[in-house]
């Protein structure tokens, strides 16, 4: 049986834990013969190393395949979410209160999908997004990606 994001979700996010982790998030793509899932980790004290991956990355494969979570072949992917990290929830969107942030709508707003600014605070289930001295207001479900600009 297939599942939908929001439950593989539910189900790697205690395997994740349990491994001393936190799940960023996840990305599911299902264009093709082969899926592709993408699962996005992270720890706030020392960062993601290549054998949290790696030990991740087994849990994760073993309890998706004995819950037969993905029908056929898939291809499982864990990374750190990295410099221009991937955002989700809203409780990460605070987390970046005052950073650029670059996103693309589901659906155009006043003719365009995609947007970079400043990320300047949160309205209930908006965020607030200054771009050159406009201010926007994006509901979180609104919104297809979105990533941290990274500053050098």
């Amino acid at each position: 049986m297939a599942v939908a994001s929001s439950e593989l979700k539910q189900l790697l996010g205690p395997v994740v834990e349990a491994l001393g982790c936190e799940l960023w998030g996840l990305e599911l793509q299902t264009g093709g013969k082969t899926k592709l899932l993408r699962i996005y980790i992270d720890r706030a004290e020392d960062g993601i190393g290549v054998d949290d991956c790696e030990r991740v990355s087994r849990q994760a494969s073993a309890v998706l395949d004995v819950e037969e979570a993905i029908n056929g072949e898939y291809i499982l992917e864990v990374s750190s979410p990295g410099m221009d990290r991937p955002l989700y929830e809203l409780s990460q969107y605070e987390q970046y209160i005052g950073e650029d942030i670059s996103l693309r709508l589901r659906f155009p707003y006043e003719g365009r999908r995609n947007f970079k600014g400043r990320l300047t605070g949160i309205d209930d289930d908006e965020i607030v997004l200054v771009v050159t001295d406009h201010e926007f207001l994006f509901p979180v479900e609104g919104i297809e990606k979105a990533n941290v600009v990274p500053r050098f």
